[in-house]
């Protein structure tokens, strides 16, 4: 038996092995196709920058390299959701995403980005075209050399702030201290809060509103036909206006209000949709918590597709925007303040997104789907929803948002929900104890069943009763034995927040900025001494 336990684990130990050899070499393979592709194009070069073309490719492989890193750490906001809630499989899910995250880059991806990531830097700081060079490409590796550690031990981590620290870092050496823009910086720190709270407490607010309203009642598919749509409209409202404003962005140039109005035409469509399918199939399903997740299953899936498109349109620009950069400073000479996208520089962007979460996506699809919390098919549609409203409101109200954070924050809001929710009902459940001491166990226990079993209006009728009868009962020979106390309460009391996963992943938010701009500034120092 030992033995064949033995084999099993060795066999599983190679399999893992061949697995992560064949991530590896299709990593390889594509950052070698990136490298080729730049190398064998036109450039025109100013003559004043010495190397040109052999600082261009070798951007052009940190750049696939930022790329394919950004798509295996990112996708785990989107699509860790929707896998762990089971509405997709890992392998729908990573076809859904690499889908939508190129076509985000390619087609909504702009066609200029700022050369120096959130303004944090002065260009004017740094007149030296080869000095900008070194500055944007070191920025690259860095920020992609810190990503790829995330995803190694499993942390979610912006790469917008690992892009941000690596410029910061890169920018301080390059032009010294006075070429950062502090305030900028405060507006970033300030997101380490404001993004996870406000995501969620969204997320919360929406979950907790379903349960209220959907499955702590007796008819719990008739209440989810009336909830639903108008909750679908919402998504369909905070989508729309979300891929108007964000999505396609570059594209359309579009206020917020009027965005919501086109938005609005949109929600009331869906909403008439919506309900039209929910009253069916209220109509023919059984009665059921199962049945009613059933109802967000389909809306998840398209939230995570519109979520993840969004993503490639805007975050896309962290592996091109330098990239861009560099480009447009060898051919001029001169550090502009923008720069134009080439399609070939998008390309790389928007490939390197879809190789890196088909290559090394699902390890934090797994951590964002199932070791944070426990995730069903509602709780995952409160996290998508929350992502949304939650940009669009930080973007009306001025106050800077990580997107990953957003959603990171709304799963953590989900799972401490759910814990306070347990804890109030196991105090629920000791003052049945308490009202019922000294009587028989069998009595109690058929109690806690019926209760447990009740609609959120008969609940509240039992326990008015309960305390009543629990503030005038008087025992002093309890049937119940301290022990047994114990044991009945300890069932229902239970973390459903992985504290080792919080940790993990506060801790990665907060080291990331400083990480990688400590990281681009060694590399930034080994540039000057090498060349």
């Amino acid at each position: 038996m030992k033995l064949k336990n033995l084999d099993t684990i060795e066999k599983k130990a190679s399999s893992a092995s061949r697995l992560d050899f064949t991530r590896l070499g299709g990593a390889l393979l594509f950052m070698l196709a990136a490298f080729i592709y730049a190398a064998t194009r036109d450039h025109a070069f100013s003559q004043s920058v010495p190397h040109a073309p052999a600082l261009l490719v070798m951007a052009a492989l940190f750049g696939a390299y930022m790329a394919m890193n950004i798509g295996a750490n990112d996708v785990a906001n989107n699509m860790g959701p929707v896998v762990g809630s089971k509405a997709l499989t890992m392998g729908g899910a990573i076809a859904i995403a690499a889908i939508f995250e190129a076509l985000g880059a390619v087609i909504a991806g702009g066609e200029v980005v700022t050369t120096i990531k959130s303004g944090i830097i002065d260009p004017n700081a740094i007149g030296d075209a080869a000095v900008f060079v070194r500055v944007m490409a070191c920025a690259l590796l860095a920020g992609a050399v810190w990503l790829n550690l995330a995803t190694a031990i499993g942390a979610p981590v912006s790469t917008t702030h690992s892009i941000v620290g690596a410029v910061l870092g890169a920018g301080i050496v390059g032009g010294g201290i006075d070429a950062v823009r502090w305030e900028t910086m405060g507006a970033i720190v300030s997101s380490w809060v404001v993004s996870p709270l406000m995501g969620g407490a969204i997320a919360a607010a929406m979950l907790y509103l379903i349960k209220r309203t959907v499955t702590y009642r007796s008819e719990m598919t008739k209440a989810a036909a009336q909830i639903v749509p108008p909750l679908n409209a919402v998504m369909a409202w905070a989508f729309g206006t979300y891929m108007l404003i964000k999505g396609f962005g570059s594209l359309i140039k579009m206020d917020f209000a009027t965005a919501a109005l086109y938005a609005g035409i949109f929600a009331i469509l869906i909403y008439l949709i919506s309900r039209r399918h929910a009253n069916k199939t209220a109509q023919r399903t059984e009665n059921s918590k199962e049945a009613v997740n059933r109802l967000f299953g389909l809306p998840l899936i398209f939230a995570a597709a519109l979520l993840s498109f969004a993503h490639g349109a805007n975050d896309v620009a962290n592996a091109i925007g330098p990239l861009a950069a560099i480009e447009e400073t060898l051919r001029s000479a001169i550090v502009a303040s923008e720069a134009t996208i080439p399609m070939w520089i998008m390309l790389i962007g928007a490939l390197g997104l879809a190789v890196g979460l088909a290559l090394y996506g699902p390890k934090l699809i797994k951590t964002v789907g199932g070791e944070i919390t426990d995730l069903d098919k509602m709780r995952a549609y409160c996290i998508a929803l929350s992502a949304a409203l939650t940009v669009i409101l930080a973007s009306q109200l001025g106050l800077p948002v990580s997107t990953t954070h957003v959603a990171i924050g709304a799963v953590f809001g989900v799972g401490f929900l759910r814990e306070y929710l347990k804890s109030s009902h196991q105090k629920m459940l000791e003052l049945i104890i308490q009202a019922h001491e000294g009587e028989a166990r069998s009595r109690v226990e058929a109690y806690i069943a019926r209760f447990k079993a009740a609609p959120l209006e008969k609940k509240e009728i039992m326990l008015r009763a309960i305390k009543k009868k629990a503030a005038q009962k008087e025992a002093n020979q309890p049937h119940f034995s301290k022990k047994e106390r114990k044991v009945l309460k300890k069932e229902y009391k239970k973390e459903l927040v992985k504290r080792s996963a919080l940790k993990k992943i506060v801790a990665a938010w907060i080291i990331t900025v400083p990480a990688a701009a400590l990281l681009s500034a060694a590399l930034f120092t080994l540039a000057q001494l090498a060349f």
